[in-house]
This record gives C-alpha cells, structure tokens and sequence, in this order.
C-alpha cells in the first residue's frame, strides 16, 4: 500500500478510536481470534472461507441484538482484501448495525489484524452486510426500530447506509444496461481464440448439509455456504489450469442470498473462470440446494477476483480465457462489465481535493456510483463534528472547518417552510434570477434519471481587486466563470432524514472548456434541507474547498463583509413569499445548480 493510503487509514483509525472514546454502542459486538493451522491454506494464510465464517457470526449477532429476533443474511457487499493473515495472528472483527430500515438492517464489518510479538497492528478488510429478520410463528415480518446513532461516525455511516441500499438494489441491473448500451468494449477476437478453453476451468462440488453446518436457527449457516464457494472459487483458478502458481483471492463482488438451506440438503456449487484479464481472473461461483428428490433452488451466486503472484509478490501475467457459445460469451462481457464498474468506482472514489482537474468524467457505466459518491460526500460533509462559528448575523450563522490543506464552510439559517416545499423551490430554477443577483445562466445539458441532471452553470467572475482582495466584478466585465455540474437530489428515506441536493463537477466530452471562461471545478457542495418544529426547515448549505478559496472568503470569516449573509437572506425571502403557494411535491428537473449564487461567490476557479 502507499504511504499516502496508510496515512489515510492511520488517520481514519485515530479519528474513529476519538469518535467512540466513552461512547458504547449497544449492537456493537467484538469478535477476536488467533489464527490456527487448521484456519490456514497451505501456504500457512488464513483461509478466506473461515474469515467469511466468523464475520458472517459476528454481524450476525449485532444484527439480533438490535432486532431481538433471529436474523438471516440477505447478502454481503464488495470485500477487497488489502492483507493477508498468517497463522499465529490475532484476527479482530467488530460488527454494528448502521441502520435499520422496516425489516432490513445494514451491518458494518471492519476487519483488522494484529501481530502479539511486534504490536501491530492494520487493516484487513470492511464491508457491509444485509441482514432480514424472521418471521415469526404466525407469518408475520418483525418490523425494526429505528438505530440512534451517537457518535460522528454513526451518523456518518447511517446516513450514507441509505445510499448504499439504492445502489444494493440497482447493481445487476447497471450491468445489464452496460451490456444493452454496448459501453462494454469487446475483446481482441484473435487473443480470445487463441486463449484457455474456459471449460477447462469448470468445477463442481457437492456438499451435504449436517448439523456443524447449521446454524442456531438450524438453516444452513450463511458463512458456510460463503466458505464453500470461496472454495470451489480457488480450484477453479487452480495453477494447473492457468499458470504454474497459486491463486490468491483479491476481492468478492458481492454475496447475494436468494433462499434458505436446511439440513439434510445438498449443496451442488458450480465455479468457472468467466474471464482472465492481464493480471487478474473473475471466477463466478453458483450455490443451488436441493433435496433428494425435487428441483435445484437457486441460493447464491457470487463473482470473485483472483491474482497470481510470482516469487516477488507482483501479479503474473495471465492466459486470456476462450470462453464457451452463448452462456459463456454472456459471462465474458458481464465479466468484463463487472471490471469496468469497479476501476470507475475506484477512480471516482480516490478523487482527492488536491488532485487537478477535480472532474470525473460522465459517462452511463459510472452513473450510479458517481450519484452516490456525490450525496454521501455531502452527507459525510455534514456529519463532520468540529464546526466553528466563524460569523453570525440575524440567525444566518457562517461555520468554518480546517481539515489539513481544506477548508469547508457551512452557512445556515431557519425559514418558515416546510421541508418539502423548501426542497422543490429550491430545485426549480425557472423563478431563480427573480432572487439570485449572481445567477447568470444555467442550461440543462441531460436529464440523466428522475434523481440526477447535469447542468452547465454560468457565474459572474471573480477577479483580484486593488490591494489584492478578490471582488466579484460588475456584469460584463472580466471573463466569465461556468461549471458542469453533476446535481444529485434524494428525498429522506426516514426520519431525522434531510433533504439532499449535492453537486460535484464533471467532465463530458461534448462540453469541453469554452473559449472565453473559466472553467471553475467542485468537489463537493450542496444543500440540506432538515425538517424542524411547527413546518419549519433548516436549510444548509455546503462547500469544500481548497486553501485557494480561502481568499474569496476571508472577509466573510473575519466578520469584515457580509455578502454571504445577503445572498442567504434572499434565498429565504425567495422561500418564504413561495413557500405557501401550490405545488406538487414531486420535484421537477430544472434543479441542477440549486447553489449557484454562493458557488458563484466562493468556489475555487481552476482556469483551464
């Protein structure tokens, strides 16, 4: 790992060991474990199927103590497996639930390691988990209360859980519409033909459910039947089938449960490499029980990403796969659908402040993520604790807060109107020059979905002064500033919810930088809207920025201008004269740039 990513890591652990000093959250449970020779494979590393075991017990039971009924695994997201563990280790894992939706919970796994003769300690893994409650004796779903969460991570991590769940629920359809749009580039048909027969890879096994296997509710344990595909996963990837060493297993896409087990069935698993990149495999596993006599039923299915490592510990360089008619090119693509989704997810996730241009760029495969990168930054924005005061006029308050080379800013006031109304005003921009002295233009570029738009947004430019102070310029004068905005809104998926309108910038090909601007860029900026007492809302809004905008604020912070207190005030007359008139709460698409007065005034402009 680089330095920078265990920086990264050290930092997050500090903040987290911070976070939970005093605080004990009542679902969480700790699991630890030394790691025995009958855990390991055979080169001495902790099994991955036994780790699955013991996270599945440990989320498990965090799951039935919030409940206070048997739960059962419904599916476990992405793990990528940063370490190996060797035997002699300790193994720690702790589990909490995030949040509890009606009968569904989300479970955080982290995973970590630590050495008892040299006192270290590191980072293993974390995934998320989803979790059902049973039904009970006379049919009916357990219907789960809500989680509170306490400390800055647990809001944190309940508010995003929702996010998570939505992309949950669309991530086998974002493949299929990869492979429909043809945004799936096809391979070298002269590399492919030339490749390992993909049904030399083919495995199958078949498992009889006993008791050991069962877990307290005596269905088949989750864990188990996640240990045994992992399994069937490896020797499907074997050396003798695709080069002369062994394969270690690098990330799971995910675990998705479609039905129980019980015991006394059998458990047919089928694994075959779907696709061999240049330094990496996807072996696809499938879990069907049945009884002696009747239908397979379909259980699990999983898609899992192997490396073979030479003597260095640098990944081999693999045979490309010939993969078989019909079925098997279908899990070639999806294979390779599968690879592209996840390198767009990393590379939007790495982002980093500092990093120049800001942009990801747009295209339908990254969509999803993109979305939910976008709110769950805002959303992780707003959980950050250590908020100051900087300036306050007429309950319109300024906070400021310095986190190493960023600065992000919060200015919020309270307006009489509802949450929801607030929200629609203010995602419909077709009354915004009525209230907004700084909005210049805004053209909707794509209605992506009902939830997300892109926007090219126009704002006055920004120029230094006399003296060196920044100043907004008058209208036409100086070069003009504009945006590509990627808007995200969300409605509450509970209570205690806000409304979320997130920006972040994008790039797209047909809209590169125009001759005559700036092409200024964002991070992460946006609006949410909380809904308070009597039909009242509180309305925030959001900026990271980096040292550069600092100047561009300065005078605001130091209580020498006002000019964000003005701009707000607007917005709430804006709200308060339309907050009473008829509309629909369904908001409408022209909402993109809902924060373009502020934006226009204190964001950083990256000349292009």
């Amino acid at each position: 790992m680089t330095t920078q990513v265990l920086d990264d890591l050290k930092e997050e652990d500090e903040e987290e060991e911070e976070d939970e000093e005093g605080c004990v959250n009542p679902t969480e449970v700790k699991m630890s474990q030394i790691v025995m020779p009958c855990h390991c494979n055979h080169r001495q590393e902790l099994s991955v199927g036994q780790l699955l075991k013991w996270m599945d017990s440990t989320a498990c039971l965090s799951a039935e103590r919030h409940a206070g009924s048997l739960c059962v695994t419904a599916s476990m997201d992405d793990i990528h497996f940063e370490h190996t563990i060797s035997v002699g280790q300790v193994v720690n894992i702790r589990a909490k639930v995030n949040r509890a939706f009606n009968t569904s919970m989300e479970v955080g796994i982290h995973v970590s390691c630590e050495d008892l003769f040299s006192d270290r300690h590191w980072r293993v893994c974390h995934s998320y988990a989803t979790f059902v409650t049973q039904r009970t004796n006379t049919g009916q779903k357990v219907t789960l209360r809500p989680v509170a969460p306490q400390t800055q991570r647990e809001h944190v991590e309940y508010s995003v859980a929702a996010e998570r769940r939505r992309v949950r629920m669309l991530h086998s359809d974002i493949v299929k519409e990869l492979l429909s749009s043809g945004s799936v580039e096809q391979a070298d048909s002269s590399a492919v033909c030339s490749g390992t027969a993909a049904e030399k890879t083919r495995v199958e096994s078949v498992e009889l459910v006993l008791p050991p296997h069962a877990n307290h509710q005596v269905n088949t344990f989750g864990g188990q039947i996640m240990a045994w595909m992992v399994n069937v996963a490896t020797i499907a990837a074997r050396p003798s089938r695709l080069c002369q060493a062994h394969p270690t297993l690098r990330a799971i896409d995910m675990f998705t449960f479609r039905g129980p087990s019980q015991v006394g069935d059998r458990l047919l698993l089928r694994a075959i490499v779907n696709n061999a990149f240049k330094n990496s495999l996807e072996v696809g596993v499938r879990a069907e029980a049945y009884q002696e006599e009747g239908p397979n039923r379909h259980i699990n299915s999983a898609f899992m990403t192997f490396e073979v490592l030479d003597d260095s510990g640098k990944p081999c360089t693999l045979p490309r796969i010939r993969p078989e008619p019909l079925e098997g090119e279908r899990r070639f693509q999806e294979a390779t659908a599968r690879k592209k989704i996840r390198l767009d997810r990393k590379y939007i996730i790495s982002r980093k402040q500092s990093e120049v241009p800001l942009s990801v760029p747009w295209d339908p495969r990254n969509q999803v993520y993109l979305s939910y990168n976008n709110v769950s930054a805002l959303k992780m924005l707003a959980a950050r604790k250590n908020w100051r005061l900087s300036t306050e006029k007429d309950k319109v308050r300024l906070y400021t807060l310095e986190q190493k080379s960023m600065l992000s800013f919060r200015v919020e006031a309270e307006v009489d109107v509802p949450a929801h109304r607030a929200f629609c005003l203010l995602a419909d921009l077709s009354n915004r020059t009525s209230w907004d002295m700084h909005y210049k233009k805004c053209e909707l570029i794509h209605g992506v979905d009902d939830d997300d738009f892109i926007y090219r947004v126009v704002t006055p430019s920004v120029r230094q002064a006399a003296g060196g102070s920044p100043t907004s310029t008058n209208p036409g004068e100086g070069v003009l500033q504009d945006f590509i905005l990627l808007a995200s809104r969300r409605k509450p998926c509970g209570h205690g919810d806000p409304y979320v309108i997130a920006l972040r910038s994008v790039s797209l090909a047909t809209h590169p930088p125009f001759e005559g601007y700036n092409r200024g860029e964002v991070l992460c900026a946006g609006f949410t809207i909380l809904e308070t007492n009597n039909n009242m809302s509180l309305i925030s809004y959001y900026n990271q920025a980096s040292p550069e905008v600092l100047p561009y604020i300065s005078t605001d912070i130091a209580g020498l201008s006002s000019s964000f207190y003005h701009t707000f005030c607007s917005c709430s007359q804006y709200l308060s004269r339309n907050g009473q008139l008829p509309a629909s709460e369904e908001v409408t698409g022209n909402y993109g740039a809902a924060n373009t007065s502020l934006l226009s005034e204190v964001v950083h402009s990256t000349p292009l």
